[in-house]
This record gives structure tokens, C-alpha cells and sequence, in this order.
């Protein structure tokens, strides 16, 4: 089994799509470990302000296993992916690492850049993470927080999953 983050955003009906998301992850996985989810405006083009966290959970499956179960979730939550890369999104589920493995698998490349590039990534992660070592870099995603230095803007929000 592999330590496996996940990044999951939205920001089309973003409370029923994020809870939605965890449910099947939950379902297909069991035990989830969630950061805080942030709000975040959009990056890279001019939409409604997104949400996101990181989602810690344990899999055997292979990267491309992973990856075709993660776009099916998007999918059935109304994922389309004919429109540009930079978009609104009804949800987004990005695979950030899984366990030490680098490389590319498949269309998948570890561990996924946007772990270095964006806050909304990065901070999720070093919360539930903090002490883990980037595969690549040899250093903590805690550090890499500490000294992340883009200007993006996020806050933490409340959120809360299971919904009863």
C-alpha cells in the first residue's frame, strides 16, 4: 500500500461537488485523511473563487489505476473536459504523489508540479503533511511552505464532510 495526496478543487457548486468527491474517494478507499479547504480565486483566468484541500488516503492500485478512478469520480460529478485547460471546474481531482514514485505514468506526471507552483496546492498539503519529503526536491513539504514565496491569495473556510 502507498501513501497517496490527491488535490480536489471546485468552484461550480463547490459544497455538493467537494462533499460528492470525498464521498467516492471514502467509498473506494476508506479512511480519508482531509486538510482544512481553502478558498482561492481563480488561477490563470477570470472565474468564481475556488475550493480546495488535500486528501491523504492508503492504495494499492497502480498510478494509471489510480488516475482512471479519480477521472471517472470527476466525471460523474459533471466534469467537462472539452473546454480550455483553465477553466471553471464542477471538480478537479489531481493526483500529487504516490508514495516516493517520480516520473510519468501514463498521462501522469510525479510527483504533479503544482505542488511547487501553487499555494492552494502546497499549503493543504504541508498541513496534513508537513514532515513528508517532496520525492524529487529531498525536502519537506512543511519547509517548502515555509518558504514559498508566490503571491497568491487563499483562506481557510469552513467545511464540513460527512454531510449528515
Amino acid at each position: 500500500m502507498a501513501r497517496v495526496y490527491l488535490s480536489l478543487g471546485s468552484n461550480i457548486d463547490r459544497d455538493r461537488h467537494i462533499s460528492a468527491g470525498l464521498d467516492a474517494l471514502a467509498d473506494l478507499f476508506g479512511a480519508l485523511r482531509l486538510s482544512p479547504v481553502y478558498e482561492s480565486e481563480a488561477v490563470g483566468f477570470e472565474g468564481d473563487a475556488f475550493y480546495n484541500l488535500v486528501v491523504g488516503l492508503e492504495s494499492d492500485l497502480s498510478v494509471v489505476e489510480l488516475s482512471a478512478c479519480v477521472k471517472k469520480i470527476e466525471d460523474e460529478n459533471g466534469r467537462l473536459r472539452s473546454g480550455p485547460r483553465f477553466s471553471s471546474r464542477t471538480l478537479d481531482i489531481d493526483i500529487l504523489t504516490v508514495g516516493d514514485l517520480y516520473g510519468e505514468f501514463g498521462s501522469v506526471q510525479l510527483p504533479r508540479d503544482e505542488i511547487e507552483k501553487n499555494a492552494f496546492v502546497l499549503l493543504p498539503l504541508s498541513d496534513i503533511a508537513a514532515d513528508e519529503i517532496h520525492p524529487m526536491l529531498g525536502v519537506s513539504y512543511g519547509e517548502m511552505w515555509q518558504s514559498y514565496a508566490a503571491k497568491q491569495k487563499l483562506w481557510q473556510v469552513p467545511f464540513v464532510w460527512p454531510v449528515v
